[in-house]
């Protein structure tokens, strides 16, 4: 059965979004990916590529009255999630999908996910836990699920749900807490009593991310990746890794955030993103080399004072590299 997808990015998130559609290529015997190309320049070098399992879906095609209107009093950011839900109603009402599911453009996945809809059965939205760590346990705030991989069907309850949260985020999606709300993400928390057919994702491999990867070991296994859970010794398929907050920098040096990684993490899991980012940048220069798709901020690591040096050293939390460094070793 073909897997339907959808993701949202910019140019500055162009290498990470190519990254993830070439994971899909590789994993997934048939797939589509719906493309929500957010400026003119990320429209344009993916027209280019003919990626033959996606289509490019414009800003002109998607944006309707409603989210025109709120368009300008949210940052970029806010404005993305708020979209995330439109996103999927699209794919769903114009293109017809019987079923979509919304990726985040920062993942990448290493086998595939066909074992997360064997899950669905006959329910109709499969929604991803944090499952944080303790230490960075902030569901409070940012909410038990993490919209990163969200699916829906296109039958009476998946629209429902869909439609309920889509009208939420048009009314308020900023990135603050605010009572009981923040971004697009906390609307998710009471799913499984205010809707039916709402599946709560229990593979361990899909929703693995830096606020959980401390809880797993990893390994390389007969056909890739393979976790195993510490506390319950569980082990499982590694199938999908969020790399939040990996952060590229003019002066050469990248930042995988400050959160706790063992060297297995870096060098299984990281170390081959980083790699398929450049080979996805690469891709992207052959259409248009005037811009930077890893988004590289033009500051340097501010916070690189001898006390923050210090703090996330002391912490092991100074996850910071060259990025030439680590494409070579």
């Amino acid at each position: 059965m073909k897997m339907v997808f959808c993701t949202l990015f910019d140019s500055n998130y162009l290498s990470r979004g190519l990254t993830l559609y070439y994971s899909l290529e590789r994993v997934c015997p048939e797939f589509h990916l719906y493309i929500f190309a957010f400026d003119e320049r990320s429209d344009r070098v993916l027209r280019a590529l003919n990626l033959p399992h996606a289509t490019i879906v414009p800003l002109r095609e998607f944006e309707d009255e409603r989210l025109l209107a709120i368009k300008g009093t949210r940052s970029r950011a806010e404005y993305c999630w708020t979209c995330t839900s439109s996103t999927i109603l699209h794919v769903l009402e114009r293109y017809q999908e019987p079923m979509c599911t919304y990726l985040d453009a920062d993942m990448m996945f290493f086998s595939s996910p066909q074992p997360l809809f064997d899950e669905l059965g006959s329910d109709s939205v499969i929604i991803t836990e944090h499952r944080y760590t303790p230490r960075y346990d902030k569901s409070i705030l940012s909410g038990k699920y993490c919209v990163q991989f969200v699916t829906f069907r296109r039958d009476e309850r998946g629209l429902k749900a869909l439609r309920w949260w889509r009208e939420r985020c048009l009314e308020w999606c900023y990135a603050r807490y605010e009572d009981g709300k923040f971004g697009d993400q906390l609307y998710l928390d009471d799913w499984t009593d205010r809707f039916e057919g709402i599946h709560v994702l229990r593979h361990l491999g899909g929703g693995m991310a830096a606020w959980n990867v401390q809880q797993y070991r990893i390994h390389s296994g007969k056909n890739g990746l393979v976790g195993r859970e510490i506390k319950s010794g569980e082990e499982f398929d590694v199938i999908f890794y969020h790399f939040h907050y990996v952060r590229f920098f003019v002066n050469g040096l990248v930042d995988l955030g400050r959160r706790v990684l063992s060297e297995e993490a870096k060098s299984l899991l990281y170390v081959s993103y980083l790699k398929e980012l450049e080979r996805a940048k690469q891709v992207a220069a052959g259409v248009d080399a005037s811009f930077d798709s890893h988004g590289a901020s033009p500051r340097t690591v501010e916070w690189k004072t001898p006390i923050l040096y210090l703090y996330r050293k002391m912490f092991g939390i100074y996850n910071v590299a060259r990025l030439q460094r680590i494409l070579e070793a």
